[in-house]
């Protein structure tokens, strides 16, 4: 156990060196794969900046502290500046390697409830979905009152997220969960499997894997809550969590009553990672997002050509998943599974959202979906891929600065859930 403990100190001390230094390329190599394909060394190098120059430049980086507990291990490193600090929060694995990373701006930085939610008008209760070693964690919200109330599943977006889908200062599900709560829908939201067990993981995981247990296990328990009406839950996906969402649907019995899909991506994954990466590349010029725009490349190649197998190597692919999750991927069409379901929807778009765009996911939707009964299509101008608002183009930076889902967004879901009878 020390030694494990001593491994995780070293890999948490050479990480904050080459932060101090800004050695952005030698600090993701001390990332798992995983972590190291979602924040690749110009995003690492941009949430960085942000922060800092936001600050007045760093003064100094602390040592790592580890938590007593806990696999992987939580380490926080306290980040000084000259205008005010804040802590990088990273797990460790006994692999030495780094499972999660976010940026904490600090006491009176973190997440603060939205305006429109009212803490006084919902309860909150942690419940357990499925057993087992991939058991997960979750969060019932309920409307205070006997109901029966109309419900929610909230599914998180690709990676390692937790409930309320953590970056850096923001929670957009927890914003979400508390904002239809007050508006009396109840809302059951989950940590993922790859958030709280990423090293009990089994071979050949996909995203069917990630999803489908934990989200029909919360489907169950809303359904046998006296509160809730079991004619009346519904799923709400954001990003791949909107993508799932209809093939969760079609396995679940009985029927759910209907589908909100939040920036739901439709293009090819794999296409999807060169056009994101191609943009940070405009975005960022400088060699190390030239080099992650050709890699990227050249591995949804491999992913689109006919050589993937079972054993092509991970790190031969985009965002480290394995062939497994790329050939569950490449077999599974979003949009032909939600036209094969008779089901409401509602789909809302970000305009300023550069990784689930309107040209490239949302007009897919339109053409499978989009002359449907029952089917409404949404922009909101403003919003980026969280659906928090703003102006000029969208840039990774903008996950770093404080702020929750429109009022708007919020509304507009907890109208249409409410509108279901």
């Amino acid at each position: 156990m020390g030694d494990d403990r001593n491994r995780v100190l070293e890999a948490a001390r050479a990480f904050a060196a080459h932060l101090r230094a800004e050695r952005f390329a030698e600090a993701v190599e001390l990332f798992a794969p995983p972590l190291r394909a979602a924040v690749p060394a110009g995003t690492l190098r941009l949430a960085w900046s942000t922060e800092v120059d936001g600050r007045g430049g760093v003064t100094a980086v602390g040592e790592p502290v580890a938590e007593p507990d806990g696999e992987p291990v939580r380490v926080r490193i306290a980040v000084g500046c000259a205008d005010g600090g804040f802590t990088v929060v990273t797990s460790v694995g006994a692999d030495g390697l780094l499972h999660g990373l976010r940026l904490d701006p600090g006491e009176g930085g973190g997440w603060q409830p939205p305006p429109y939610a009212d803490p006084a008008r919902f309860t909150e209760t942690e419940v357990l979905l499925g057993d087992g070693p991939l058991a997960v964690p979750g969060t019932l919200t309920l409307p205070v009152g006997p109901g029966p109330w109309p419900a929610v599943v909230l599914l998180s977006g690709g990676g390692a997220f937790d409930r309320d889908e953590s970056s850096g200062p923001n929670k957009p599900l927890k914003d979400l969960a508390w904002g239809l709560a007050t508006g009396r829908i109840a809302v059951l939201r989950f940590d993922k499997p790859t958030f709280v067990h990423p090293q009990r993981l089994p071979a050949g995981f996909t995203m069917a894997d990630e999803y489908l247990p934990p989200a029909l296990a919360a489907l169950a328990l809303l359904r046998a809550r006296p509160e809730i009406d079991p004619d009346r839950v519904h799923l709400v996906g954001h990003s791949m969590g909107g993508k799932v969402a209809p093939r969760i649907a079609a396995a679940a019995e009985p029927p759910v009553a209907g589908l909100v899909l939040l920036a739901a991506d439709a293009q090819p994954m794999h296409e999807a990672a060169v056009r994101v990466a191609r943009y940070l590349a405009e975005l960022m010029p400088g060699p190390q997002t030239e080099q992650l725009a050709e890699a990227t490349a050249r591995q949804a190649a491999t992913v689109a050509g006919p050589g993937l197998t079972p054993d092509t190597p991970a790190e031969s692919l985009p965002f480290g998943l394995s062939a497994a999750y790329w050939l569950d991927l490449r077999g599974y069409d979003q949009v032909a599974t939600a036209a094969g379901l008779a089901l409401p929807m509602l789909i809302l778009q970000g305009g300023r959202d550069y990784q689930v765009t309107v040209e490239d996911d949302l007009t897919r939707w339109r053409h499978g979906l989009g002359d449907r009964p029952g089917v409404t299509v949404r922009i909101h101008p403003e919003a980026d891929h969280l659906f928090f608002p703003g102006s000029g183009p969208a840039t990774p930076a903008e996950y770093a600065r404080p702020g929750h889902v429109a009022a708007e967004v919020v509304a507009e879901v907890a109208g249409w859930v409410a509108g279901h009878r």
